[in-house]
């Protein structure tokens, strides 16, 4: 007899926000701490405190602020220079 289930979990990790500047702010994920540039993702340049404190982190890594409709993968905080922030 088999026993378990087929369900899928979707595991969630633990994302901090570790402070905010005028500049950008920086998040603690996966045991590293990133600084978020306003230049580079100006999307979070007139967020709330509130919202970018709303950071969640599925367990591929890809963060995601549900308020502010924006994603980043941590890959793309490791390795920029495969992810250009502009599309040509």
């Amino acid at each position: 007899m088999n026993s378990g289930s087929n369900t899928l979990v979707h595991e969630k990790r633990a994302v901090e926000i570790t402070n905010i500047s005028p500049f950008g702010f920086w998040l603690l994920a996966g045991g590293k701490e990133y600084f978020i540039d306003y230049n580079d993702y100006p999307v979070f340049k007139n967020a709330s405190i509130r919202q970018i404190a709303e950071a969640t982190a599925d367990i591929e890594g890809n963060l995601h602020w549900t308020s502010l409709d924006a994603d980043i993968e941590l890959d793309a905080l490791d390795t920029p220079e495969v992810y250009p922030l502009e599309y040509k």
